[in-house]
């Protein structure tokens, strides 16, 4: 088993990390307190190419592995975690539903601008009534001639009011449950296609959340994403992708706060000592660092899984709950370290603090991800991934 990242993975890492350092650690907190979605810089970051990081170069996409891909998501939400699910929210639910699944036109209409950075891409799957209950989901496509007339909402979707482009699920067959949704692809003009208001919330203050609304959507039958009643398969796949993304993530974010914990241990004085020379402390930090890197291997191997071709389900979700819930316990720890100092909004633990819990919740709770992965133990499901 090689452990060693390639050249090329490691030199996206580096591009990814000096990108965000440079572009993003600046400005970001004046975003963050103002809750406002950074324009100029996700304009910044279409330059890098990693609003395309999933596209075929062939529809002028960077067609990163998803190791390289896992390692420039754990880097940007290691310097801010708004601008982080910004961008893999596009990439790896919107933009990669599209490559996956969609048709030649409808890859050639849409992933160049969305690789490009010219759009930003949604996906709406949760709604205020259903989130992993898919089976309960009330938007409705009913055919009518040549176009599907779509009714309903989504809630919580990232980048709903700022993009241009977004894959949403509807039912088109009420009597088949689950097995009777499909994926549509909607653009922005569309007459009764609108995003609500952006929530206020704890955390990732930067990123946009909002709800899609549907009233009356008149959508081109052309513009169905995979075959007619698939869009719930295909979504787990999708999911599964983005549940590495969402894994590398609450690594960058776990890293981030182990990162700001050993620089105020480094600098504090307490008892004629700096606190990183208290035996206590350096205890937490070993923990932290153990978990975050074990957190980090987890994550790669989702990853790598995926680059093989062969089945990550259950390891997405194991590197899913892993990472998140070590994001929290990283993030809690930090800020317990920096003492009242982290709870001002000067010292950046605070943000990561609240930054960190989204990633509990999002593309599966916890206790969803412990349902799949048990399910796979157990035998229930048909995947195997380890011995």
């Amino acid at each position: 088993m090689d452990f060693e990242l390639t050249r090329e993975q490691r030199a996206v890492r580096a591009m990814a990390r000096e990108w965000a350092l440079a572009e993003v650690a600046p400005v970001i907190h004046r975003y963050d307190e103002a809750h406002e979605f950074p324009h100029e810089i996700l304009q910044s970051l279409g330059k890098t190419g990693l609003l395309g990081a999933l596209v075929p170069e062939e529809y002028g996409g960077a067609a990163l592995d998803y190791v390289s891909y896992a390692l420039a998501v754990e880097e940007l939400n290691r310097v801010d975690a708004s601008v982080g699910i910004t961008m893999w929210a596009h990439n790896s639910l919107c933009t990669n539903h599209i490559t996956l699944f969609g048709s030649k036109e409808q890859k050639a209409a849409y992933l160049p601008r969305l690789a490009r950075g010219e759009a930003l891409g949604a996906w709406g799957l949760t709604e205020p009534g259903s989130g992993s209950d898919a089976a309960a989901m009330t938007s409705r496509a009913v055919p009518d001639g040549s176009h599907f007339i779509l009714n309903g909402s989504k809630a919580f979707i990232t980048n709903a009011s700022v993009a241009e482009v977004a894959v949403v699920m509807a039912v088109t067959d009420p009597a088949r449950g689950n097995k009777g949704i499909s994926a549509f692809v909607l653009e922005r003009g569309m007459r009764g296609f609108s995003a609500g208001r952006p929530y206020r919330k704890l955390g990732l203050h930067a990123s946009n959340t909002a709800e899609l609304i549907f009233d009356g959507v008149a959508v081109p039958a052309a513009n169905l994403v995979g075959e007619l009643h698939r869009g719930f398969v295909n979504t787990m796949q999708v999911l599964e992708g983005g549940r590495v993304a969402m894994a590398a993530m609450a690594v960058g974010i776990a890293q981030a706060a182990l990162d700001q914990a050993l620089a105020y241990m480094k600098q504090r004085r307490a008892f004629g000592k700096t606190l990183a020379e208290f035996n206590g402390l350096q205890g937490m930090i070993a923990d932290i660092g153990t978990e975050v890197e074990a957190a980090r291997l987890l994550t790669l191997r989702a990853a790598a899984l995926k680059d093989a071709g062969r089945p990550a389900k259950t390891a997405a979700s194991m590197a899913k709950v892993f990472a998140s819930e070590v994001a929290m316990k990283a993030a809690s720890k930090a800020l317990q370290i920096h003492g009242g100092a982290g709870y001002i909004t000067e010292f950046p633990i605070e943000r990561i603090f609240r930054d960190a819990k989204l990633t509990e919740i999002g593309e599966g709770t916890s206790e969803i991800q412990r349902m799949v992965i048990a399910r796979d133990i157990l035998g229930f499901g048909q995947e195997r991934t380890s011995p």
